[in-house]
């Protein structure tokens, strides 16, 4: 049935994966709510809220404040907020309850950067869609925004577009030998994006990173490659191995589902595909783009759906993260967890 969940509990919302995208930028983060969406994103949704500082903040709104839409309170609030807390920018973070009332963010944006004079960006973000989604709103309005237009390219540079916690380790990612890698939002702050069209490469590490790394491509000339560091997956080897093991038993290994974020899952199809010559499909709850996605892939939207296809469709393998295996019971290949911390609040990783 259409909407009906009866295994598997919500995933990380748009608002979150926003908030994700700003956390470390040392800007003033305004979820638009009463508190419950603040609550969720700070609770549960950003592992980092307990290790670093980031000042996210709930508007606080009363019934009458969003039945009637008073703006000034929430401007009122900012201006307290930006005396108190010097802020490089102000994100608005929308909600389900601006959505529903229509909250004009434009005009939010603007009344914000007159009376404060901080640079304000504004997200329509409404709760309804997915992490991916609200991550690929905030990279794209963060280089419009703060990129500045440069001269040249900075040899030995690179950007690395899409990390959150939510697709890569919460330590961030690591590259080593020749290069500096910028590692935007985690590792790398505002000064960077501001000399993000100087870099020689951008490294796409999620597919709500293609919107931006493409708007620098026509904007700057950046080229962008898009794929993932597998060996930095925790259990990567110990994986491999695994597979490796499965793939020279006799074992007959004629298909096998990965179901993660489509960049990840791509990479690590294309390392299987280098052992074993099985029907390798990708499938996710989360953005597919055309660049990366084969013609048996498979966008997924319902419960009923994800349970048919892993039931049905015959699979000897299918690589997942952990929680999704309880809506299938009825699976008899093996099941490989990889966990994604957007659906089960699991840190990325094997689980052998």
């Amino acid at each position: 049935m259409k909407g009906l969940w009866k295994f598997l509990s919500p995933f990380a919302p748009d608002q979150s994966g926003s908030t994700a995208v700003f956390c470390e930028l040392d800007g003033l983060i305004i979820i638009i709510d009463a508190g419950g969406c603040a609550g969720n994103i700070c609770g549960f949704d950003e592992p980092r809220w307990f290790e670093k500082r980031s000042a996210i903040f709930s508007a606080g709104l009363r019934d009458m404040d969003a039945i009637l839409g008073r703006d000034d309170r929430l401007i009122s609030k900012i201006k307290d907020v930006s005396r108190q807390i010097e802020g490089k920018f102000v994100a608005l973070i929308g909600t389900p309850v601006p959505a529903v009332i229509g909250t004009d963010y434009k005009a939010l944006k603007r009344m914000i950067e007159v009376e404060t004079g901080i640079p304000a960006l504004a997200l329509d973000t409404d709760g309804v869609h997915y992490y991916d989604v609200g991550c690929e709103k905030a990279w794209l309005a963060l280089f419009r925004s703060f990129t500045e237009n440069t001269y040249g390219m900075e040899p030995g540079h690179y950007g690395v577009i899409g990390a959150t916690p939510f697709d890569v380790p919460k330590e961030g990612l690591h590259f080593g030998g020749p290069g500096i890698y910028h590692c935007y939002g985690m590792g790398s702050g505002v000064d960077e994006i501001k000399s993000a069209g100087s870099v020689i490469k951008n490294l796409v590490v999620a597919p709500s990173g293609l919107k931006a790394a493409r708007y620098l491509a026509r904007r700057f000339g950046t080229p962008y490659e898009v794929g993932y560091p597998l060996d930095q997956i925790e259990g990567f080897d110990g994986f491999m191995d695994h597979m490796r093991a499965i793939l020279s038993a006799d074992m007959d290994v004629k298909k096998i589902l990965i179901v993660h974020q489509q960049v990840l899952a791509h990479s690590l199809r294309e390392e299987l595909r280098k052992h074993t010559k099985a029907m390798i499909q990708l499938a996710s709850w989360f953005e597919m783009d055309k660049e990366l996605r084969e013609p048996w892939d498979i966008p997924l939207l319902e419960e009923d759906q994800w349970i048919r296809l892993a039931e049905e469709g015959e699979y000897d393998v299918i690589i997942g993260d952990q929680h999704l295996s309880q809506a299938i019971p009825g699976y008899q290949g093996e099941f490989i967890a990889l966990n994604h911390f957007a659906i089960s609040g699991k840190p990325l990783g094997f689980v052998i």
